[in-house]
């Protein structure tokens, strides 16, 4: 089973007593708590501030502020990022032959 996740930028993801959720902060200063079966591991590819996989529909239910431009399947058991793959058929255009003559300038 694979789940859609979001990279999320957080100025702090801090854990309960319990270890069951993490207190989420963003940048804007808005906060919640994310349980912690729903973030799925770091975003290294980030380079700017700490960034986290989140599961989507979870986010959509909570009032921390998150992008959808950059996302990813993550199958649940594993943690892995599912591949994704883009199928494009190429049918190339039609070229005409032209008949050019030489230019006898350039003939030695």
């Amino acid at each position: 089973m694979t789940i859609l996740c979001y990279s999320v930028r957080l100025k702090s993801l801090s854990a309960s007593k319990s270890g069951k959720a993490y207190l989420a902060k963003s940048f804007d200063g808005s906060e919640d708590w994310i349980p912690s079966q729903y973030i799925m591991g770091n975003d290294y590819s980030s380079s700017k501030s700490d960034s986290y996989w989140i599961a989507a529909w979870i986010l959509e239910k909570k009032t921390i502020q998150y992008s959808r431009k950059k996302k990813v399947w993550i199958h649940k058991q594993t943690l892995k990022i599912t591949p994704e793959y883009k199928i494009e058929k190429h049918i190339p255009s039609k070229i005409e032959n032209k008949v050019v003559k030489p230019d006898n300038s350039l003939i030695k």
